[in-house]
């Protein structure tokens, strides 16, 4: 039996609506990360500096806004990601503070954001054990 012309664009309208939202997921953000380190002494710019390092490694650009609050920003291509980084000399957080061509509908986000957010956190894990 053949699809009616009308029917077959619906269903590939469909289709392609339903692969679109394979590409989101919930938006990941950290928090109460613990800021884990060797050294018995270090100070709040020791664990900015560990921040800071970790995203200029990756591709961000980090900018202290005030002692305890960064904002990092990443562009890739025609997409940009930007995300608040508090922290204290025993945590930090990595939250979501804007975006632009990342399908960012309130809570869903493309993959590939929640990836570069890991891949930041993981960075900054690996500075602040440097320590």
């Amino acid at each position: 039996m053949k699809l009616k012309p009308l029917v077959f664009l619906v269903l590939v309208a469909l289709a392609a609506m339903l692969l679109d939202g394979c590409r989101t997921a919930t938006i990941y953000n950290v928090r109460d990360a613990p800021v884990s380190v060797v050294r018995s002494e270090y100070t709040l710019k020791d664990v900015s500096d560990a921040i800071e390092r970790a995203g200029a490694a990756l591709g961000w650009q980090m900018k202290e806004q005030e002692p305890g609050h960064i904002v990092g920003t990443l562009f890739i291509r025609s997409h940009m990601a930007q995300v608040d980084i508090n922290y204290t000399k025993t945590s930090y957080n990595i939250e979501y503070k804007d975006s632009t061509n990342l399908k960012y509908d309130g809570t869903h986000i493309h993959n590939n954001y929640n990836g570069w957010i890991q891949n930041l956190d993981n960075g900054i894990r690996a500075q602040l054990t440097a320590l």
